[in-house]
């Protein structure tokens, strides 16, 4: 592939997964192709159909959200409670909105190939970085890695404009509850653990 014909790519890719974590998936094409500077028939040309599209951007977080993880493992032993907040507002700024309103139709099995591959060498990542979370006190024994991603996932869906503008910082809210009730849940577990019975 030509270095201008990769960079209109990847363009498209960027812009798509903006739209997503903005408006949804059902964005129209023509706003993809518009925002990345490209004409529809290019967009085309790169992805045969709109699932072709969404599954680069499912590809494109997942791999983005792999390199968070291996980097937060490797700041983990040094600062645990940093680490792990630093690694959840990275997770945040991954669009984790996007990627499961992008494959949320498919969430329940359906994912086939390079995406269920990739969702699976993710989750084993992120699974294995809980390990020395769960060790720190900082979440509950039983938090999966799914369950995390997916929680994410949830407090940064797209919201229409109305709501944006009501609560400018309803994610960065949400995201301090989550981590709140994460840890409140780990404090009971490690209380009831010492408890003497």
């Amino acid at each position: 592939m030509r270095a201008d014909a990769a960079r209109r790519r990847v363009a498209l890719v960027r812009e798509a997964r903006r739209l997503f974590a903005e408006n949804g998936s059902d964005v129209a094409l023509d706003a993809v192709a518009e925002g990345a500077g490209v004409g529809i028939a290019t967009l085309y040309r790169n992805f045969e159909s709109r699932a072709a599209l969404v599954e680069q951007v499912g590809l494109a977080i997942l791999a983005d959200l792999r390199s968070a993880t291996t980097q937060a493992a490797a700041d983990l032993p040094r600062n645990p409670g940093h680490a792990w907040r630093a690694y959840v507002d990275q997770l945040v700024a991954l669009d984790l909105g996007a990627l499961t309103a992008a494959l949320s139709p498919d969430l329940a099995g359906a994912l086939h190939g390079p995406v269920s591959d990739a969702q699976q060498l993710s989750l084993a990542a992120v699974e294995s970085l809980l390990v020395g979370v769960r060790a720190a006190g900082l979440v509950p024994a039983d938090l999966g890695a799914l369950e995390l991603v997916v929680a994410v996932g949830i407090v940064t869906r797209p919201q229409p404009e109305a709501v944006r503008q009501a609560a400018p910082h309803l994610v960065d809210r949400l995201v301090d509850v989550l981590l709140a009730g994460l840890l409140a849940r780990a404090g009971v577990e490690a209380a009831a653990r010492v408890r003497p019975t």
